[in-house]
């Protein structure tokens, strides 16, 4: 009897690492940071601090895009229909805050969630990077050193947020 099963279709085709960028790029087009650059170059030091971490290609594209929803840039139904690994979804929703969340389940979800860890690691360092907090007022530095470190210790990590 021949086998009348047919062929198992192909999952559709992921978004390059080329394309994630450009759709990140252009989420956050015309947002700048606290210190009034583009917001586009924290994006891409948080990927290349992925790749110099030893991040695969799906943690790449969640730091691409680890601020898009969070930031209204994207919403939550385009990443639900976005061409993207399942894994990839997961770290981006693990690493977007929620209105009112305290940063213990922030932190929770962020380590019980695959890979994210590691895309936090690189999002705090750059944050934290003294050049990029020496262009803020004391007040404002204060403020974010302060919320960096203890994310650092919610996350259980030791490191000193620096590249």
């Amino acid at each position: 009897m021949p086998d009348t099963t047919p062929p198992p279709v192909p999952p559709p085709p992921r978004l390059s690492p080329g394309e994630v960028e450009a759709v990140a790029r252009a989420a956050h087009e015309g947002q700048t940071d606290k210190a009034g650059r583009p917001y586009a170059e924290h994006l891409r030091a948080v990927a290349e601090g992925v790749r110099r971490r030893g991040g695969d290609d799906e943690q790449i594209a969640a730091a691409w895009l680890h601020d898009a929803v969070e930031d209204d840039a994207l919403t939550e139904r385009w990443l639900d229909g976005a061409a993207l690994s399942r894994r990839t979804k997961d770290i981006v929703r693990a690493l977007t805050r929620r209105p009112g969340e305290p940063p213990e389940e922030y932190a929770a979800r962020i380590l019980a969630t695959p890979g994210a860890l590691l895309v936090k690691e690189a999002d705090l360092a750059h944050n934290a990077d003294p050049a990029r907090l020496a262009v803020l007022d004391e007040a404002t530095r204060t403020r974010l050193a302060e919320k960096y470190a203890r994310m650092r210790v919610l996350l259980g990590q030791s490191w000193l947020g620096q590249e």
